[in-house]
């Protein structure tokens, strides 16, 4: 039955391709950023969980 009814439905071979092209976009866009991303940034993530008061250093608010 679903195999009818997606049959059925005009130009549907689109949206797998169009699925795709959002999968491959998104993850070469993370790739990207991780490899542009500011070294500060990522230890100052690093440390969070182990920081218990918030402070403001180099414009990272910590929380």
């Amino acid at each position: 039955m679903k195999k009818e009814l997606l049959s059925s439905i005009e130009n549907i071979e689109i949206y797998p391709i169009i699925s795709l092209l959002i999968f491959v976009t998104f993850f070469i866009g993370m790739f990207i950023w991780v490899i542009n991303v500011d070294k500060k940034y990522v230890d100052h993530m690093k440390e969070m969980p182990f920081n218990d008061e918030p402070q403001n250093i180099d414009g990272y608010e910590k929380v």
